[in-house]
């Protein structure tokens, strides 16, 4: 299993990957661009050479993008859809550029037009999507969420049902954020809730489709439904919850994110400890 941390991209992008070194990672998430903002600055030929120079020089690769939480591939709105559908095939330019292959994105928010409703634009939107950008290698990964408000992909039922209805399937995978499936409502304190969430996950998305684990403890109670990330092993999930993951065989392949408080010490302890917790280190 390989660590990470979602890390800044102030003064250009090419700056993350001795970042994430700074950090002790070795793989970070990114955004390429503020996320909070709909304008995009232009992604300049030297910049994008020096990132993939600075990813070779400190053998920190960028392993995903996050995509701006402007988006919403599910809502109602016909002016705000088409404005998410043309953001997120800017992100996926820019990712496919930088030749990052995971974009991680929160599947949406129905914003009142009911859950079935939602899941159908969603689906509809990634058709969109990938109508618009044929032959990326990128592929897009379904953030599972807590379930706050009207947001969906807080159950793997949702995730899967939202693949089943997309054309092409193979562009889809998963992200799995250890503090929004707890505040959803699966289990992971303890070795029985764990493996029967994981084992619910096999079935309904299977494991080899969540190549990222945005690993974040919960400052907030175990079904709460609400979002709010705690340091690793300071919430309410705990270091055992963190150990099941680590030590388990079927995620040996994946790599777990941070995206806990704080800059570079504190996302260094963080991954220091959750390397701790592999029995054979």
């Amino acid at each position: 299993m390989k660590f990470g941390a979602h890390v800044s991209i102030s003064g250009g992008v090419y700056n993350a990957p001795l970042n994430g070194r700074e950090s002790h990672c070795d793989v970070v998430q990114i955004f390429t661009k503020n996320q909070q903002q709909w304008r995009v600055p232009k992604l300049l030929d030297d910049d994008i050479a020096r990132f993939k120079s600075e990813q070779v020089r400190t053998e920190v690769v960028a392993i995903c993008v996050h995509a701006s939480y402007l988006i919403n591939l599910g809502g109602p709105d016909k002016r705000k859809l088409a404005m998410s559908r043309q953001g997120f095939i800017v992100e996926m330019e820019r990712a496919e550029t930088l030749g990052i292959p995971y974009l991680v994105v929160h599947p949406g928010s129905h914003v009142g037009a009911g859950e079935a409703d939602g899941i159908k634009r969603i689906a509809e939107s990634l058709d969109y999507v990938h109508d618009k950008c044929p032959d990326y290698r990128l592929k897009t990964l379904l953030e599972t969420t807590a379930g706050q408000g009207d947001t969906l992909g807080y159950t793997f039922e949702q995730l899967a049902e939202i693949k089943e209805r997309v054309g092409e399937k193979e562009r889809i995978g998963f992200c799995l954020d250890t503090c929004h499936i707890f505040a959803a409502g699966y289990e992971l304190r303890t070795e029985d809730g764990y493996q029967a969430t994981v084992e619910k996950l096999e079935s309904l998305l299977g494991v080899a489709n969540v190549p990222v684990i945005h690993a974040n403890d919960s400052k907030k109670e175990f079904g709460s439904k609400r979002d709010r990330h705690e340091h690793i092993g300071d919430g309410e999930i705990g270091l055992q919850g963190f150990g099941f993951f680590v030590n388990d065989s079927r995620w040996q392949d994946a790599c777990m994110i941070i995206e806990t408080p704080g800059g570079a010490e504190m996302d260094a302890d963080n991954l220091r400890k959750l390397r701790a917790l592999h029995i054979n280190q």
